[in-house]
């Protein structure tokens, strides 16, 4: 799965202040509940299934990068957004490494089963050193949205290029 099928650039923000994880899903849900604007889900729902899901297990996946999730009870297609915050906070990751990087993925219940090997793909993805170097170095939402587009095209290359030499 690519960034840009998942991603908008409307869902991207650089420069975000965040003083805890807490804040940051209430952030995320704030931006996702203004987009599903719907009675059922409102953006505390959604800060309330990030956090839920947060209770579970920490969502953070290493090298300073989270990718928290949940389920959307309405919809056909999946919300994401990423955030770049300003300076890292504590996410009780197991690497003990403060997060800065932010892939929030809210899936409608009906996808789930068919998005979990799309999520590891792009987790994955997402601890690329070249490619978290580049999006901490952005300074625009847009500089941001052109980094995944180049790693979309970059990654996805190295992915068939291991492949093949895999299959030879």
């Amino acid at each position: 799965m690519k960034f840009t099928e998942l991603l908008t650039p409307d869902n991207i923000r650089q420069g975000v202040v965040a003083s805890s994880k807490k804040a940051l899903l209430e952030f995320i849900g704030r931006i996702v509940g203004k987009q599903v604007n719907s009675e059922q889900f409102t953006g505390l729902k959604c800060f309330e299934s990030l956090f839920g899901r947060e209770k579970m297990g920490c969502t953070a996946i290493g090298s300073g990068v989270a990718m928290p999730r949940a389920r959307l009870p309405v919809g056909d297609k999946p919300i994401a957004v990423f955030l770049q915050l300003t300076e890292p906070i504590d996410y009780e990751a197991q690497d003990k490494r403060k997060v800065d990087l932010i892939l929030a993925v809210l899936v409608p219940e009906s996808l789930c089963s068919s998005y979990s090997a799309n999520l590891s793909e792009l987790s994955e993805k997402l601890t690329d050193k070249n490619l978290t170097k580049k999006l901490r170095a952005a300074q625009s939402a847009e500089e941001i949205w052109q980094v995944f587009e180049f790693a979309d095209a970059y990654l996805d290359e190295s992915v068939k290029e291991e492949a093949a030499t895999t299959s030879n």
